[in-house]
């Protein structure tokens, strides 16, 4: 018996990093599966972004774990396309219990140096893309009377973090967003938490743009950019891993967290309680 026996759960950015992660931790415990990602290469990230091959497996590890699993290509800031991903999960489950709003993006630049279209990107893939999924999926949860929202902010949604400025106020805005919705939707036995990851150990961080940034020089390597990112955490850690988040997400979907809503997890390593001089090492001016 799974803590999710008979439960579906629909995840965004599923296809890869945290959120594969999470739907084969989530699988595993009982869930069915239903999750979109992108096949089209975001503008602005450094870094290689999802792929319909990273779809497809995902998709495969589910179903081996003898689980259902739907995989659709669809982009968090496409509002029809999202509205039709949920119309059609709900056609082919007949419910969706967990919402995992997780899809999210980054790139690095100081405030000044960061242009229109990388703030308008991590905007709307990070907080519009929340809120399109959210959206579209509590009218059923309502109706159900039931249900578990569980939105991926991250140490900085709670912390001034330099050099990704719109990162930062999206996830600040993705926090408010669920402690407002953890208020409206109490009434209809439906939970809303955040996770609020430090670095993880996925493309958005462990890609060379970021490894570059961390260490100070250019082509650095992870073992050269780990020192300044265990600096950061209280814990000896530098990254921790997707596996890491993905317990805590189990925690806040199953029924031993029946009566936590309107919380923030912290999955940080202590990031978020050190010292403003811990961040050294980030200076790229």
């Amino acid at each position: 018996m799974g803590k999710l026996d008979g439960r579906v759960a629909l995840i965004t950015g599923g296809a890869r990093g945290q959120g594969r992660s999470h739907a084969l931790h989530l699988a595993r415990e009982g869930a069915d599966i239903a999750f979109c990602d992108i096949s089209e290469p975001l503008k602005t990230p450094l870094y290689k972004t999802a792929t319909a091959a990273d779809r497809v497996e995902t998709e495969r590890l589910v179903n081996e774990l003898d689980r259902r699993c739907l995989a659709v290509e669809a982009d968090v800031r496409d509002r029809p396309a999202i509205e039709a991903f949920v119309a059609r999960t709900m056609d082919e489950f007949g419910r969706i219990d967990i919402c995992l709003a997780n899809a999210g993006m980054t790139a690095f630049a100081p405030a000044w140096e960061t242009s229109y279209e990388l703030w308008d990107e991590t905007v709307d893939v990070c907080m519009n893309g929340v809120w399109n999924i959210c959206r579209n999926v509590m009218p059923h949860m309502i109706a159900a009377k039931r249900g578990n929202i569980v939105i991926t902010s991250s140490n900085a949604g709670v912390t001034p973090i330099p050099n990704i400025a719109p990162y930062v106020a999206a996830k600040h805005g993705i926090t408010g967003l669920m402690k407002v919705l953890a208020v409206e939707l109490a009434p209809f036995n439906i939970r809303v938490n955040c996770v609020h990851p430090c670095g993880v150990k996925t493309d958005l961080t462990m890609n060379q743009a970021g490894l570059d940034l961390f260490s100070g020089k250019v082509g650095a390597t992870f073992e050269e950019a780990e020192p300044a990112m265990k600096s950061l955490n209280l814990l000896d850690v530098g990254l921790i891993d997707p596996s890491d988040v993905s317990e805590a997400v189990m925690f806040l979907v199953s029924d031993a967290s029946r009566y936590v809503t309107g919380s923030s997890l912290m999955v940080d390593a202590g990031t978020t309680i050190c010292p403003p001089g811990s961040f050294r090492g980030w200076d790229i001016a």
